[in-house]
């Protein structure tokens, strides 16, 4: 796993000289979780990272890298009143926005755009609790929009997993990691 971050980075850095906006950024998420059991219940987490912005006109690519922190509640499926904290899934998350202004374009002092794209979520937490029973891998698409008001942007995305958290739990389903994610920075030309 540390060799696909290596890359990411390399790459990340290799292409920030011939980005034209650089774009850190803060925000909470929602996880919620899709299982047949509804064993986790979604509850709110953060991110923090940058993404670089490449592009002219109407169409972009956003890249980014992002320290995420998912928050989830264990309940019990044969037993209702079981409740209890589910640790954190913390890791990088890296989406890649494929995005078209619809009113506007990345000049403009007021702009709406819509993206989507694929993320890949990797699991750097080291907590013993899941180390061993949770993919530290967890694939994703998503879609959303965003507004730029001068050098301040709003993003809200929708992510649907496309793999399990889990597959070492033989007897519950755990399912995938559905959430939503609300962010704001800032815009900087380069």
């Amino acid at each position: 796993m540390k060799t696909y971050l290596g890359i990411v980075c390399l790459f990340l850095m290799s292409y920030s000289l011939q980005a034209q906006k650089f774009k850190p950024s803060g925000g909470l998420n929602y996880s919620d979780v899709n299982s047949s059991d509804d064993v986790l219940n979604g509850k709110g987490g953060w991110q923090a990272g940058l993404g670089l912005e490449f592009g002219e006109g109407k169409m972009y690519v956003e890249p980014g890298i992002f320290y995420t922190v998912k928050k989830l509640d264990l309940t019990g499926s044969s037993s209702p009143d079981l409740t209890a904290t589910f640790p954190d899934l913390e890791g990088i998350r890296i989406p890649v926005n494929l995005g078209i202004y619809l009113a506007g374009n990345s000049e403009s002092a007021v702009a709406w755009r819509v993206f989507g794209g694929p993320s890949v979520f990797f699991l750097t937490g080291d907590n013993e609790a899941y180390s061993d029973d949770i993919q530290s891998t967890n694939w994703g698409v998503f879609a959303g929009t965003g507004l730029n008001l001068s050098i301040v942007f709003i993003d809200m995305a929708y992510e649907w997993s496309v793999n399990d958290i889990s597959t070492q739990f033989a007897t519950i389903d755990f399912g995938r990691t559905n959430g939503f994610f609300a962010q704001a920075g800032l815009r900087f030309e380069l």
